[in-house]
């Protein structure tokens, strides 16, 4: 696969994710911890797809990691609101495993081809 394929591969891989994050958030209860934890979530869920977006338009290596670097810190902070749904109770584990597998699949992607660039 060239590198232009992956990369569009790649950005729709993280859109689809983050829709999908905004899909579950939207047929939850709308509990206070809910509502806070879950919009956290969608905003680096989010957060990860455009500025992967904005990645793969940089138009030097410096920008491109520094870009990569954003994608790198939201994608874990994705992670880590879905861990603190989990762990609080407020979404189920099986709700989430598919997103969280996805999630960290796009981590390690994302954290190698930053540490390639720099």
């Amino acid at each position: 696969m060239e590198q232009a394929e992956f990369n569009e591969a790649f950005r729709k891989r993280t859109k689809d994710v983050a829709v999908r994050i905004i899909q579950m958030y939207a047929k939850l209860p709308k509990t206070d911890e809910l509502r806070i934890v879950g919009k956290q979530l969608i905003r680096s869920a989010t957060s990860v797809a455009a500025n992967y977006r904005a990645a793969c338009r940089a138009r030097s290596k410096a920008e491109f990691a520094a870009k990569m670097s954003i994608v790198v810190e939201e994608a874990d902070e994705t992670l880590f609101w879905m861990e603190i749904l989990e762990e609080t109770g407020l979404v189920s584990v099986e709700k989430l495993a598919e997103l969280k597998k996805e999630a960290t699949e796009i981590l390690y992607v994302v954290s190698k081809a930053r540490k390639n660039a720099l």
